[in-house]
């Protein structure tokens, strides 16, 4: 099914004046006949088709058809990033690296040469539409400085201790105090927080948490810690769980106030954990780092998921926030997990997240694709998209690293990534830095 997954992606690529993916497909139609504004992002553009050709080639040899589009990705990004001028790591530089260094490794220099040229004592400022304003810093891993610090330290590069020292001390100047530890919103004294991985604290936090242990920069590490304090302040350790809230305060647009997903739950915020034993935490506010890794596994595994039990609560089978994601945090945990039998576990819930994607796949002599669910829209069923955050390109990756760990064991080398590369022992690594 990943191949097939694959297949159907391929199909969708286009060329003009380099590689592009059409977004979305409708089922009558052929989708976007010019490329997007983003086209060349890892969110939803050609960058994040590298990390699924970097995952077919851990297990065949590229096809010509594949091998020409890699030469193209390639060629394509490190020409546009001398003139890039949005660094983060699903919208821009940052994921340019980072597709570079997979398809490619030393092109990514380019990049990274890039951000190191953009950088502002706060960090860098946003080119994304982003309320109120654009063209001010962000903190976050998806659109700001977090996700430019984790490619950085990534990548391990002649560009790493620069842009990981500025940008680790634009976020300590960024953090509010809490009475628990430290908070950061997108910007600075923002008063809406989304707490978890994507946009928010835990993010920030394993951020540097990572890029500590890379600088020996103790105060990285340490305000770390302090939001992880945050972030255990505003959750619950309820039922041998850990969970925090979609959105502080509740926005009216989420119906669920507690998702389970890479993005807003427990399965991105245990990267923060996993990110403070690297650093070499072991405690924080009297709790394990490594039981607080596995109560948000235990949230996962408790939560029901892949099961669609109401309108709103699991409508995506993505990459970021939904089913193709959790599965690769699950998978994740299992690798880096030394008890035969938890690791057991961990295996059997990725398995019943590859079987709900197995099950929700529309196949024909295309390919395979899914269709996500919006229920707040009417027709509520969504065209099928083409991505590696929303769409089958993530989804086939899925597929295809949960078949190889099935077929070759735990010690399978893991195609690993600027915001999840401390969550798997080293030695598995297949960037091998």
């Amino acid at each position: 099914m990943g191949e097939a997954a694959w297949a159907w992606v391929l199909r969708q690529v286009r060329e003009d004046e380099g590689p592009w993916l059409v977004e979305t497909v409708p089922e009558d139609g052929p989708g976007t006949m010019s490329p997007a504004k983003d086209r060349d992002s890892l969110y939803a553009g050609i960058a994040g088709l590298a990390p699924v050709l970097a995952e077919i080639a851990q297990y065949r040899k590229l096809s010509a058809k594949e091998a020409a589009l890699a030469t193209g990705i390639v060629s394509r990004l490190s020409a546009q990033a001398g003139q890039r001028t949005e660094p983060s790591l699903y919208d821009g530089l940052a994921g340019d690296a980072m597709a570079l260094r997979l398809l490619a490794p030393g092109e990514e220099a380019v990049a990274l040469r890039r951000l190191a040229v953009l950088a502002t004592s706060e960090g860098w400022k946003t080119t994304l539409d982003f309320e109120p304003a654009s063209d001010v810093p962000l903190t976050d891993v998806v659109m700001g400085t977090a996700g430019v610090v984790m490619t950085a330290v990534w990548a391990n590069s002649e560009f790493t201790e620069a842009i990981a020292t500025l940008g680790g001390e634009a976020l300590l100047r960024a953090a509010d105090r809490t009475e628990a530890g430290l908070d950061w919103g997108m910007t600075p004294g923002r008063p809406s927080r989304a707490p978890n991985y994507s946009h928010g604290t835990a993010g920030i936090a394993a951020a540097l948490a990572v890029a500590g242990t890379a600088l020996d920069r103790s105060d990285f590490v340490e305000a770390a810690v302090e939001g992880a304090r945050h972030v255990l302040s505003v959750g619950s350790l309820a039922d041998a769980g850990f969970i925090v809230p979609h959105t502080i305060p509740p926005s009216r647009r989420e119906v669920e106030p507690v998702t389970y997903t890479w993005c807003h739950g427990p399965a991105g915020t245990s990267h923060l954990f996993a990110a403070l034993s690297h650093a070499g935490v072991t405690e924080v506010a009297g709790h394990e780092v490594d039981a607080l890794r596995q109560r948000c596994l235990t949230s996962i595994l408790t939560s029901d998921l892949p099961e669609r039990i109401r309108p709103g609560f699991w409508d995506n089978d993505g990459r970021c926030c939904g089913t193709a994601g959790v599965g690769d945090v699950l998978l994740d945990a299992a690798q880096d997990c030394r008890a035969p039998a938890r690791r057991q576990i961990l295996l059997q819930a990725a398995h019943r997240m590859g079987d709900a994607l197995l099950d929700r796949a529309i196949r024909d002599e295309t390919g395979a694709r899914w269709r996500f669910l919006e229920h707040r829209k009417d027709p509520p069923l969504l065209p099928p998209g083409t991505a590696w955050m929303q769409g089958a390109a993530g989804i086939a990756a899925y597929l295809l690293r949960l078949a190889r760990y099935v077929e070759t064991g735990p010690d399978a080398l893991v195609v690993d990534r600027p915001d999840q590369w401390w969550a798997v022992p080293a030695r598995l690594r297949s960037t091998g830095s």
